[in-house]
């Protein structure tokens, strides 16, 4: 995961002159205001939020790319990662980010969920209602979004075998799980789940998903026990 420096630079190298005139103005609002929690009306930065995806655009795809444009060794597009750092300027505090959640759009509600990991409240568990929401939709990219570090830090060991489910069930890559090798490590409870699983569908004569037999092995492996080494790293 890049830092929030790094996260800036990467966007920076990707804008014209006007777009980072606008992010530097926004950025700058952000630092200055803050959260406002008595405030009668939205400060500017979360104006500057919510329309982040007018100012800060991705390129345009090619007629045969389907694929999202993101940030070089980040899940970020533009408009996520400005509005990444502007939560991070603002020091945006949890009933900030459940408001900005529950108001937002399905893209602004990806970016707060994956802004949590540079806020403040990453180190609490407060923002774990609106990961469980976002599991709960049928929504990939905001699946994606949900599992990342804080989901891998703060969901409860049933919510987290929950989440690895859906993910390997509605097409969320593995890659996208935050420390799953971790937490799967030894976890019987989720090898079981997984087992299930993958019989109900192989009943059914629907595909079993191929990161199923990666989980499954961690899952199989002691504790504590040493990461086997791909083929690529031996």
């Amino acid at each position: 995961m890049l830092t929030v420096t790094e996260l800036r630079a990467a966007v920076e190298r990707r804008l014209d002159e006007a777009g980072r005139a606008w992010l530097d103005g926004a950025l700058t609002d952000a630092a200055k205001s803050g959260p406002r929690p008595d405030a009668p009306g939205p400060a500017r930065w979360e104006l500057d939020f919510a329309s982040a995806g007018r100012h800060v655009r991705n390129p345009q795809p090619a007629a045969d790319d389907l694929t999202p444009h993101e940030l070089p060794d980040t899940p970020h597009d533009l408009p996520d990662a400005a509005r990444i750092l502007i939560l991070h300027a603002a020091h945006a505090d949890a009933p900030t980010v459940e408001r900005l959640y529950a108001h937002g759009t399905g893209a602004e509600r990806r970016a707060v969920l994956r802004a949590l990991p540079h806020l403040g409240l990453f180190a609490g568990a407060d923002a774990v209602p609106l990961v469980e929401d976002a599991l709960r939709t049928n929504d990939t990219r905001l699946v994606a979004a949900a599992v990342g570090p804080y989901a891998a830090r703060h969901l409860s060991p049933h919510s987290w075998r929950q989440a690895v489910l859906k993910c390997l069930f509605t097409g969320v890559p593995l890659s996208a799980v935050a420390d799953w090798e971790r937490r799967a490590r030894g976890d019987g409870e989720l090898g079981r789940m997984l087992g299930d699983y993958a019989q109900e569908r192989t009943a059914a004569g629907r595909p079993v998903p191929g990161d199923l037999d990666r989980v499954l092995a961690v899952t199989r492996a002691l504790p504590g026990a040493p990461r086997a080494l791909t083929r690529e790293e031996s």
